[in-house]
């Protein structure tokens, strides 16, 4: 995520000179019991933007210095403070406008809340660095979507211009036009096949934030119904993918941080400030606070509360997704993604199929338990083949090829061509999951880079036993694991890296399971310790499941789950539970207990108890229900 920059220094929150409470990240962990009331539930909601908004507009500026983060800029319009030193700092700023949707959209957000506080001299001067500063689109889904919205909203803010006053040489009705287009495109496909970047860890923000400017500022009826639509349905998305409001399971894209410390993410900022139910990140993510200077405008419908924060036992879930599209090397230009997702009080366990959503920074399958206070905590196990491709990559990308390894790791993405990383996903990559089984299977060929499978074993795990068995049983919280490798490894010590950046790394007590050999797998097996009289009753139930394997040709896996199915994974072929082979032809847009969606229907119905709410972007219309008793 492109946002170090725009990260904040954690101070302490001063406003007129008196001392306030600690910020939300550096307090205790919130409740997570429900909030019946709506009007508590809303006045809450206020109270956690008031404390973003204060805590950004008090963070100190030098006596007689400009402004220069445009996030204090955005948060002290917000607060009708400081207009003066605003509209000079402003004025400054876009003497060197910046290139491109990350430098867009906190431009919007200050142009919208700057109508009316902005003088007039700094309000030309947004208005010229939009004819000067020549914006670069970008290459990826969340680019596109900043940039289309930033360019949107801006023309509407300027109609009726010529264009020889933008910088794309087209005029105010041609860049509403050609916006427009996209963003219905867009919309579209996310609601018909499935979103790429599906339940990003950090880029959620770039996909609510744009929403939520959208709906508040758009004049056009149907392009605000369509923000509000949109940010509705990536709320509901994440949170039947949260565990007291950690997003946890697949993600299409992470990072090295979040993908071991599944808390520390945007993602949870926006659990903390919509479902209340954990602390946000240090400094609200550095993004949220774009979102909290409009966040007023926008109330999180009940029913996604509720699925967020009320579950009714375990459930599962199973949605649809799509890969980033393929420039070379593939016949299919998005390919699918079969998404599970299976929740207990106590775990969650999420994957995908396996292979690549995308080539750098996917995560495809993980167990997660619950903790009581998730910061700091690396509360997961998962097994990855850590891949590193040249063809990989010219199949996602455009660049010249002969850079495109080296460049990728000076971009933010420092563990790219690390062996030991535990970040991405695998042509050679196949999982299944049935509740909370998971069997990932690998076949690797001789020659690749990187010919090994890396596991993570935490450092948070307890009673961690590598048993004659075969099995390697430890406790995550209130979770009983049982790890299986297919083939032999050895436990060592892991760097994680602290700077997606510079690769700084440093030690933290976590282990990672190395298995350097080819055709491999990993099966993994949990369960609640409330279902066992102990630990070794436990142990003593996953040893005397049924379980056949062979890795030649390729590897197969027989094995009875703790919950009685018969599975057999053969790598290259579909899993087969039961005796039945499954069909994902079949798999829906969304299908569980909470969400439910057909692919190509553009509707989605979010069900919790007797509350309905069906998004509509057919009609574009928000239909809500109390079902009857």
């Amino acid at each position: 995520m492109k946002a170090s920059a725009f990260f904040l220094s954690a101070l302490t929150l001063l406003s007129a000179g008196a001392l306030r409470a600690q910020p939300s990240f550096a307090g205790p962990v919130p409740s997570t019991a429900v909030v019946q009331s709506a009007d508590q539930r809303r006045t809450e909601y206020l109270a956690r933007v008031d404390e973003v908004q204060a805590w950004s507009a008090a963070r100190v500026t030098p006596p007689g210095e400009l402004i220069t983060d445009m996030g204090l800029i955005a948060s002290k319009l917000a607060r009708h403070e400081d207009a003066e030193l605003c509209s000079r700092s402003v004025i400054e700023l876009m003497k060197e406008p910046g290139s491109g949707p990350f430098w867009m959209f906190p431009v919007v957000n200050i142009a919208f809340l700057g109508r009316d506080h902005l003088s007039l001299a700094a309000q030309k001067s947004i208005r010229d660095a939009w004819r000067t500063g020549m914006q670069i689109r970008g290459d990826t889904e969340n680019h596109w979507a900043m940039y289309y919205t930033s360019l949107y909203l801006m023309a509407e803010l300027y109609p009726n211009e010529p264009a020889d006053s933008w910088y794309t040489g087209k005029s105010s009705s041609q860049n509403l036009a050609e916006a427009r287009d996209y963003l219905v495109h867009w919309m579209d496909l996310a609601t018909t096949v499935g979103q790429g970047e599906f339940n990003p860890t950090h880029y959620i923000g770039e996909y609510a934030i744009p929403m939520l400017f959208l709906s508040t500022w758009a004049k056009d009826d149907a392009m605000r119904a369509r923000g509000h639509l949109k940010l509705d349905w990536l709320f509901a998305d994440l949170a039947e993918n949260t565990l007291n409001g950690v997003l946890h399971g697949a993600n299409a894209r992470t990072d090295d941080t979040s993908v071991i410390e599944r808390w520390n993410a945007l993602a949870s900022f926006f659990s903390w400030i919509c479902f209340g139910n954990t602390p946000p990140p240090a400094n609200y993510g550095g993004w949220g606070i774009y979102f909290a200077t409009v966040a007023k405008s926008y109330t999180v419908p009940e029913v996604i509360y509720r699925i967020a924060t009320d579950r009714d036992g375990d459930f599962l879930q199973r949605d649809l997704k799509r890969t980033r599209r393929r420039w070379r090397n593939s016949d299919v230009l998005m390919a699918p993604i079969y998404k599970t997702s299976y929740t207990r009080r106590d775990y969650a366990v999420g994957s995908y199929q396996g292979g690549m959503a995308d080539p750098i920074q996917t995560h495809v399958w993980d167990v997660t338990w619950a903790v009581a206070d998730p910061r700091g905590v690396h509360n997961t196990m998962f097994s990855l083949h850590p891949m590193s491709s040249g063809y990989d990559m010219q199949t996602y990308f455009t660049e010249l090829p002969d850079q495109m390894i080296k460049g990728v790791t000076k971009e933010g993405k420092a563990s790219y061509d690390s062996p030991d990383k535990f970040l991405g996903g695998s042509r050679f990559e196949q999982v299944f999951q049935d509740l909370d089984t998971i069997i990932a299977l690998y076949d690797i060929p001789p020659g690749t880079r990187f010919p090994h499978i890396n596991g993570f074993l935490s450092k948070d795990l307890v009673n961690l036993t590598v048993d004659p068995s075969g099995w390697i049983f430890a406790q995550g919280g209130r979770a009983y694991l049982a790890y299986r490798p297919l083939a032999g490894f050895e436990l060592q010590s892991s760097a994680r890296i602290k700077s997606s950046w510079t690769g700084e790394r440093a030690d933290t007590g976590d282990k990672r399971l190395y298995s350097p050999h080819l055709k491999n797998g990993t099966i993994v097996q949990a369960a609640s310790a409330s279902e066992f009289k102990d630990f070794a009753a436990f142990q003593a139930a996953i040893r005397a499941l049924p379980l056949e394997y062979a890795l030649e040709p390729v590897p197969t896996v027989k094995f009875t789950t703790l919950r009685g199915k018969a599975v057999v994974c053969t790598y290259g072929a579909a899993p087969i539970v039961d005796s039945q082979v499954l069909d994902y032809t079949k798999w829906k847009l969304f299908e569980g207990p909470y969400l439910n969606a057909e692919k190509g229907s553009r509707k989605l119905t979010i069900t919790h108890g007797r509350l309905e709410r069906v998004l509509d972007f057919n009609t574009l219309t928000i239909t809500d229900r109390v079902k009857p008793e």
